[in-house]
């Protein structure tokens, strides 16, 4: 990516050198020189860094320059940086409310110090343009209010130049003070998710091939955030090579969250987790876990073969408003355990549909490809023989396939079945609504992916990379806060909105404009409709809390006061945060 500003090309003997193109000349930046013995000369290895100004010493550099050239002197502010005559306010006024509940001004600016306003700049750019590309944030901040000093609108340079330097201790620094403010004394259920991200950056040591869950062939890194699913709140997240799979990273998240000072905890976790080592270790812990079990996994395909039929009908195992039914059964995980578990056993009617069609949808497939390959040397494996009897000449040659009825219909049998295991007494429907609650960490990696467009990282560091994924963090902090209180005022409404999402809120507030007028003070463009009336309240602010924002937006702007203070002084939402959280 090239940035939008121009630079001295640097005079670096035998370590610059140029390639002309009909597009124009290319900065190459020399790493080292080798040997080749095939080609009987020298072979420079080098990466782009800029393209050249016409006939000039000067280049267009690109985030590469910045990696190897730190010290250069950067424009701090983007040049032209007059700001847009309206600007879209409603957003960033409901966001300024979350960051002052959750104290994430102050708690960022013990770190970062006067870039703490740019952090919270960029994880608002992130929510409310769904996109993480830095080119494109200058183009939004001309348009928003900002959290930065004065409103100062940051260049492409600034960001880059601040995103590789932001320190391990930086970020270490404000997770142990976030966590430190979480709740210690309450029972929380921390629910643990993870996902990956492709990246194409270039020097970062923990992007590795892996099992890609998108994007196969991609380089990739893995993502995982513990989410207190009691408080619904992110609490820390883990960054770790892509070639490690989830089960062996899990005892470093329990290990993590001991150093967080957690102790009345469990762990709620999906299938993706389970092994014996990480179960012991929870019990080594006095953790207690809940852990979703498909029902045809061979662990509990023997239990939900023994209570077919026992339960599904039975008004007392019903969970009626969730259309499923559960039962529970206390039995030990493992053979060599000291104590016994709790399986709670559901049977879900449309789950039974949906999975009978994919088994029919597959074994129609693969009569196909037994009728291609008839009169022909062929040797099928599984899954075709795990369904089908296959039948073959005196020659070798395929005849003809026989479906094996008695493992389809048991197949068919298990279909709707799963299994959730919990470590402590309780009965199939706490089990059941505890894991469900689990959806809000998945929740997380859809609104990362989705909705703050970090799919992938377009940074060129592993230093970069880190911040970015920190600054997501931030993002992910507020938007799930969003989330929430949407979702709870939602529920208290008599009809279901479709405004009441985040993306389909935040389009609406977009609309809450500040116009410049004569003075050169901003002043609300309009009055505030009911619809937008309805979303404010879920945040617990009102038409004259907007207005009094709004004028404090205006002063900042004119250099009056500072944005962050601003920030600092609005009244929060909800309960506010106890700085004696900590047991």
């Amino acid at each position: 990516m090239f940035l939008n500003f121009t630079v001295s090309i640097p005079r670096l003997k035998g370590k610059i050198s140029r390639q002309g193109t009909k597009s124009g000349t290319y900065i190459h930046y020399v790493l080292e020189r080798s040997y080749d013995p095939k080609k009987k000369h020298t072979v420079p290895k080098r990466v782009l860094i800029g393209k050249c100004v016409g006939e000039t010493e000067t280049m267009v550099p690109n985030e590469n320059f910045l990696v190897f050239f730190p010290d250069a002197v950067l424009p701090e502010v983007r040049e032209s940086a007059r700001r847009c005559s309206t600007l879209m306010a409603g957003s960033y006024i409901v966001i300024a409310n979350i960051v002052q509940t959750y104290g994430l001004g102050k708690m960022l600016q013990k770190h970062f110090l006067d870039r703490a306003g740019l952090v919270l700049d960029l994880a608002a750019y992130m929510i409310i343009e769904e996109r993480n590309q830095g080119q494109y944030y200058p183009d939004y901040a001309y348009r928003h209010p900002l959290f930065s000093k004065d409103m100062r609108i940051a260049s492409d340079a600034a960001i880059s130049n601040f995103l590789a330097n932001v320190s391990p201790d930086q970020i270490s620094g404000f997770l142990n003070d976030w966590n430190a403010k979480r709740d210690h004394r309450s029972r929380i259920y921390i629910s643990y998710d993870s996902t990956n991200k492709n990246c194409q950056a270039g020097d970062v040591d923990f992007v590795e091939f892996g099992k890609a869950k998108v994007d196969q062939g991609c380089p990739i890194f893995n993502l995982a955030v513990a989410y207190d699913k009691t408080n619904q709140v992110p609490l820390f997240y883990e960054c770790y090579p892509g070639s490690i799979n989830d089960v062996s990273q899990f005892k470093f998240l329990v290990d993590k969250a001991i150093a967080y000072n957690y102790k009345r905890i469990g762990f709620i976790i999906d299938r993706g987790y389970f092994c014996k080592i990480n179960i012991d270790y929870m019990d080594a812990n006095n953790f207690e876990f809940i852990m979703m079990v498909k029902g045809c996994k061979a662990l509990v395909a023997e239990l939900v073969d023994r209570l077919h039929g026992t339960f599904e009908n039975r008004v007392d195992a019903s969970l009626r408003e969730h259309c499923i039914s559960g039962t529970t059964e206390k039995m030990k995980l493992f053979p060599e355990d000291s104590r016994e578990r709790y399986f709670h056993v559901f049977f879900n009617p449309m789950k039974m549909a949906t999975e009978r069609r994919d088994i029919e949808n597959a074994l129609t497939q693969m009569q196909k490809n037994f009728d291609q390959w008839v009169g022909r040397e062929v040797e099928f494996g599984s899954p075709h023989t795990d369904y089908f009897q296959c039948h073959y000449d005196e020659k070798g040659r395929f005849l003809f396939a026989e479906e094996k009825k008695s493992i389809i219909e048991h197949a068919y049998s298990r279909c709707g079945y799963f299994c959730i295991i919990t470590s402590e007494k309780m009965s199939a429907r706490d089990a059941y609504l505890q894991y469900r609650g689990r959806d809000a960490s998945e929740k997380l990696f859809s609104a990362d992916k989705s909705f703050l467009g970090s799919k992938s990282m377009r940074v060129h560091s592993a230093e970069a990379v880190r911040a970015k994924i920190f600054i997501e963090f931030i993002a992910l902090i507020i938007r799930q806060r969003l989330y929430n209180l949407l979702k709870d005022e939602m529920l208290r409404l008599p009809t279901k909105r479709n405004y009441m999402t985040v993306p389909a809120a935040i389009r609406e507030l977009e609309k809450i404009e500040l116009v410049r007028i004569n003075d050169g003070r901003y002043q609300l463009d309009h009055a505030i409709t009911r619809t937008q009336e309805i979303i404010l309240k879920s945040f617990g602010m009102t038409k004259d809390k907007v207005m009094s924002q709004a004028a404090a937006i205006s002063a900042a702007l004119a250099g009056k006061k500072d944005s962050m203070e601003d920030v600092e002084d609005l009244e929060p939402i909800g309960e506010e945060e106890n700085e004696d959280a900590e047991a």
